[in-house]
C-alpha cells in the first residue's frame, strides 16, 4: 500500500522543483554611481565645485559596489561589544568592531569624507564636503556619525593653539584603530560628549566639574590641563581618539579637549559604562561614560564654553541636514529599484499609475530636501566673508536641519510600502534604513530645539529676517504660487516672534520656501510645478497626508517624467 501511495500521489522530481524556478524578483540596487547617475547632485557639483567632480564619482561608484554594501549589512548585523577589563583584569574600556567596520571607515577616510573642507584651497570646500556626505550617507549610516564628528571638531582645534596638532591629524586620510598617541597616528577620530542626565539638551545644567591641574607644554604649545569628574548620558563613537566635552569651572560652563591617550602613552581615566542598545545605527557605539580624575585640555575661557561648543555645532547640523536628504535619496534608490525591476499587471511596479504618482511625489521630496541642504552649505563657505551669507545661514541651518531630519521617516516609510514585505526583511538594506530613519532628528538638538533656535535667531537679530527676504526677492514675480509662500511664511514669522507657540510651524515654512526657491533657481519645470502644486498653504492644488496623493494639476505623465528622472542611471 505504502508503494502504491508513493508511485501515485506523489510528485516526481521534476515537477517538485518545477516550482523553485525564481522569477519577477526586483533586482538589487548594485552597480550603480550615486554621484554621476544623480542629476541632481551632478548638476550641483558642475554649479558650485566642478573641481570636486572626480572625488565625488569615486565615492559614488563605492556607494553602488556590492562588496561594500555587504559591509554595511555585516556592521550592523555584528554590533559593537564594550571591553572593559583585558582577560588579566586590566581596565581597558574600549570597543571590539566586526572588520567590515574599520574596512568602512577605511573607505570613508580615503575620499575625504569627514575632512575635504579643511584640505583643500579650492572654492566651496563645504559645498564639496557635503555632497561626500550626502553620498556617504547612503553607504552606511553608523560610520557616518564619526565622519561628521571629525568634520565638526576642526573648527575647535583651529581656535586653540594648543590642538594644533589634532587639527593636522584629523585633516588626515589613513584611518587607524589603535590606541597610539596622537603623534604617532596618520590621523584621529573624534567624539563628543555633551549630554548629561539631570540636563539632556540643556547643556547649562551641566554637573560635571573640572579642576585647575597644571599647565605644560604638549606638541610645542602650552596646554592648560584640567582634571573632571562626573558623568554623560551620551558619548558617541567612545573609542575615539579625543573627545570634546563640557564641565562646570566654578560655576561656569567651560569646554574641554579630552584625549583618550596621554603625552606618556598612558591611558586617560575613561570608564565606558554601558554602550546604549539602539533601535537604529547599531553598527555605531554610542555610551555612557565616567570622569574621575579624568584630564582634559581647556579650549577657550572659563566660563564660555557653550558659546565655544556652537561654532561646531553649525556643522553638526549641517552635517545632519546633508546626511538625511543622502537617506532620502538612498530610501528613493531603493524605492525605485525595486518597482522599476519587478513587474505587476503586465508592467513594471513603477508605470502603474498610482505608484507613478507615489514615485513622482517622494522624488520631489528629495529633490527639494537635497536643494535645500547644499544652500547652506554654501553659506557656510561664504560666511567669513559676506554679511548676508552668516546672517542666512545663521537662521536656516537650524531650519534645515528640523525639516530634512524630520521628513526622513516619512520617505524611509514610503520606500517600504513601495518594497512590500520584501521591504521588511533584514536580508535587505531597507529594514535597517527604516530603524535609522528617525535618529537624525533627536541628536544633535531634537526639533523644537532647532525651531527655538531660529526664533531665538530671529527675535534677536532681525537681520536674519531680512536676510531670508533678500534670498527669496529676486524670485518676486516668477510664480504666483511662490510669492503666496513667501506671504505665509513672513506671516508665521511675525507670529513666533512674539509667541513661541508658532515657532514650529514658522520653521516648516521657512525650509519650504527655501526649498521651493532653490527649485525655481535649479531644477525643471515639471518638478517645480508639483512642489508649488502641492505644498503652497491653501494653494489650489490637491495634496494629502501620503505621498502619492498628487491630483488635479499633475497627471501620469507630468508624475513619469519626473520619476524617470530621478532614477539613479549613467
Amino acid at each position: 500500500m505504502n508503494q502504491a501511495l508513493s508511485s501515485n500521489t506523489l510528485d516526481s522530481p521534476a515537477s517538485r522543483y518545477g516550482t523553485h524556478e525564481v522569477l519577477n524578483q526586483a533586482k538589487p540596487a548594485t552597480g550603480f554611481n550615486a554621484f554621476t547617475g544623480d542629476a541632481v547632485l551632478r548638476a550641483a557639483i558642475e554649479r558650485e565645485a566642478p573641481w570636486a567632480a572626480d572625488r565625488c564619482a569615486a565615492l559614488g561608484a563605492v556607494t553602488g559596489d556590492e562588496e561594500v554594501q555587504e559591509l554595511a549589512r555585516l556592521a550592523n548585523k555584528h554590533v559593537p561589544e564594550l571591553k572593559t577589563h583585558d582577560r588579566f583584569g586590566n581596565r581597558v574600556d574600549w570597543v571590539d568592531f566586526h572588520p567590515s567596520w574599520h574596512q568602512l571607515m577605511s573607505l570613508a577616510w580615503k575620499h575625504e569624507v569627514p575632512n575635504l573642507a579643511w584640505r583643500t584651497n579650492q572654492k566651496n570646500g563645504h559645498y564639496a564636503r557635503a555632497v561626500l556626505s550626502y553620498v556617504w550617507n547612503q553607504v552606511e549610516s553608523g560610520t557616518a556619525c564619526p565622519t561628521g564628528m571629525a568634520y565638526a571638531s576642526y573648527a575647535g582645534f583651529e581656535a586653540e593653539p594648543a590642538l594644533a596638532i589634532w587639527a593636522e591629524k584629523v585633516k588626515g586620510t589613513e584611518y587607524e584603530f589603535s590606541r597610539n598617541e596622537v603623534a604617532q597616528k596618520p590621523s584621529v577620530v573624534i567624539g563628543y560628549a555633551m549630554t548629561e542626565k539631570q540636563g539632556g539638551s540643556d547643556l547649562r545644567e551641566t554637573q560635571t566639574t573640572a579642576r585647575f591641574s597644571h599647565s605644560e607644554n604638549y606638541h610645542g604649545k602650552t596646554a592648560y590641563w584640567y582634571e573632571l569628574t562626573g558623568h554623560k548620558w551620551f558619548c558617541s563613537v567612545p573609542q575615539s581618539d579625543g573627545f570634546f566635552t563640557l564641565a562646570k569651572v566654578n560655576g561656569g560652563v567651560t569646554c574641554f579637549f579630552l584625549p583618550r591617550t596621554l603625552p606618556d602613552g598612558s591611558f586617560n581615566n575613561f570608564f565606558v559604562q554601558r554602550l546604549k542598545e539602539k533601535s537604529g545605527n547599531r553598527s555605531n557605539a554610542s555610551s555612557e561614560v565616567e570622569y574621575a580624575g579624568t584630564m582634559a585640555i581647556r579650549v577657550g575661557e572659563e566660563g564660555h564654553g557653550i558659546r565655544e561648543i556652537l561654532s561646531h555645532a553649525h556643522l553638526t547640523r549641517l552635517d545632519f541636514a546633508i546626511g538625511s536628504a543622502g537617506l532620502m535619496r538612498q530610501s528613493l534608490t531603493l524605492a525605485l529599484q525595486h518597482t522599476t525591476t519587478r513587474k505587476a499587471f503586465g508592467t513594471s511596479i513603477a508605470e502603474r499609475p498610482m505608484m507613478t504618482n507615489v514615485l513622482a511625489d517622494m522624488a520631489v521630496e528629495v529633490e527639494a530636501a537635497t536643494l535645500l541642504a547644499l544652500r547652506v552649505a554654501k553659506a557656510t563657505d561664504q560666511m567669513k566673508d559676506s554679511e548676508h551669507e552668516r546672517l542666512f545661514a545663521r537662521a536656516t541651518t537650524p531650519a534645515a536641519k528640523f525639516f530634512n531630519c524630520s521628513r526622513v521617516p516619512s520617505i524611509a516609510y514610503e520606500a517600504l510600502q513601495c518594497h512590500g514585505g520584501n521591504g521588511f526583511i533584514e536580508e535587505g538594506p531597507m529594514a535597517r534604513l527604516y530603524r535609522e530613519a528617525p535618529l537624525n532628528s533627536v541628536w544633535e538638538g531634537a526639533a523644537n530645539m532647532m525651531c527655538m533656535d531660529v526664533r531665538r535667531a530671529m527675535a534677536k537679530d532681525p537681520r536674519t529676517i531680512q536676510a531670508l527676504f533678500d534670498e527669496t526677492r529676486p524670485l518676486h514675480g516668477q510664480d504666483a504660487r511662490f510669492d503666496a509662500m513667501v506671504l505665509h511664511t513672513e506671516t508665521l514669522i511675525r507670529e513666533a516672534v512674539e509667541d513661541e507657540f508658532a515657532a514650529r510651524p514658522m520653521t516648516e515654512a521657512i525650509a519650504r520656501l527655501l526649498q521651493g526657491a532653490e527649485l525655481l533657481r535649479h531644477s525643471t519645470q515639471d518638478v517645480v510645478d508639483i512642489f508649488l502644486g502641492t505644498r503652497v498653504p491653501n494653494g489650489s492644488g490637491s495634496w494629502g497626508s501620503h505621498y502619492g496623493t498628487l491630483a488635479f494639476a499633475v497627471d501620469h505623465a507630468k508624475a513619469q517624467k519626473v520619476m524617470r528622472r530621478a532614477v539613479v542611471a549613467d
